[in-house]
């Protein structure tokens, strides 16, 4: 596609898709054309607040746009999303790709027939913390992964691994690009019919070992990254915006300001301490405007349809195994 404006749609203008409107309505090169809601009364009131169109089904919005973002729950995904990739329309879909494998497969094979794209909504990795790490020559071995949430009726229309974990997930293909050896995983059912909390220890080809815990009824907001290599700790908070890493140098005229002496087997080291800057742009922006450059050919997607895949894959094979372990 040219540098012509794309001509976009929102389906779904929840909690989540309110906030698609309002990026796309100041994104360069973006006409936004209008939502669609099966919440007649939401969708009035989104159109108020942003001046925008509202269409009365899927189908009317589908014949003037080049490409939607899909903000729904994630059991319409699937069919909303073919609707859209049958039609030669690109799409953004918010995580998780779809509730099932089967379908995500189904959707893949769509986009490559009908020469769109798919893009999927794994807003962390455009967390400020995690990409500082951009700048170190990151190879772990073992990393711990905390995201714990307080209870709310938003998200349970799936797992926590779903709705929660699948996001740390996506890091961890992102970080580890070999395929996991083994997964071992345990949960529980505490206030919903789902899995409410649920922890998982995974092992990959290269021997990284990766052990990741979920919670949607703890009492504060946590999602912490700890990164263990040779020679290097990182540590990341994504919820305040904090990187910190710790490395071992050679000596004091290392990029580090500051170093800390530690002896090893008659060895004085180094280990040098940075806390880089963060960029300040907002995530789910740039994850939009993302989609709209790859649309026109000039990048690729930061999280593609076969991320979301993938990383679906690992959680549903979690999943299972939570289930099995609780019978």
């Amino acid at each position: 596609m040219n540098d012509n404006q794309v001509r976009i749609g929102v389906i779904g203008v929840g909690h989540l898709g309110q906030h698609h409107v309002k990026h796309y309505k100041t994104l360069d090169n973006v006409e936004l054309i209008g939502v669609f809601d099966i919440d007649r009364e939401r969708s009035s009131e989104i159109s108020k607040k942003f001046d925008v169109k509202v269409f009365d089904n899927l189908n009317s919005i589908l014949e003037k746009v080049d490409a939607l973002s899909i903000v729904t729950n994630t059991e319409h995904h699937y069919k909303i999303a073919e609707k859209c990739l049958k039609s030669k329309k690109h799409v953004f879909i918010e995580k998780p790709i779809t509730a099932m494998i089967e379908e995500a497969d189904k959707l893949l094979s769509m986009a490559e027939q009908n020469k769109v794209l798919i893009q999927v909504g794994h807003i962390e990795r455009l967390n400020p913390a995690l990409l500082a790490l951009n700048k170190y020559e990151i190879k772990p071995k073992f990393i711990e992964i905390q995201r714990l949430a307080p209870y709310t009726s938003r998200g349970t229309d799936v797992p926590v691994v779903l709705d929660k974990m699948i996001h740390d997930i996506d890091i961890l293909l992102s970080l580890v690009k070999v395929p996991i050896k083994k997964i071992q995983a345990t949960g529980l059912s505490i206030l919903t019919d789902s899995i409410d909390i649920a922890h998982a220890r995974m092992r990959f080809e290269d021997g990284t070992v990766a052990s990741v815990m979920s919670s949607r009824i703890a009492r504060d907001e946590v999602r912490k990254i700890k990164i263990f290599q040779k020679d290097l700790y990182a540590t990341l908070d994504l919820l305040i915006g904090s990187t910190e890493i710790y490395e071992v140098v050679n000596d004091k005229t290392s990029k580090y300001k500051m170093t800390i002496p530690f002896d090893y087997k008659g060895n004085t080291k180094l280990i040098g301490y940075h806390k880089p800057d963060l960029s300040k742009g907002d995530p789910l922006r740039m994850e939009l405007e993302n989609f709209i450059l790859s649309i026109q050919g000039k990048q690729q997607p930061i999280v593609s349809g076969k991320d979301g895949r993938d990383a679906l894959e690992v959680a549903i094979k979690i999943q299972e195994m939570i289930i099995l372990d609780k019978h």
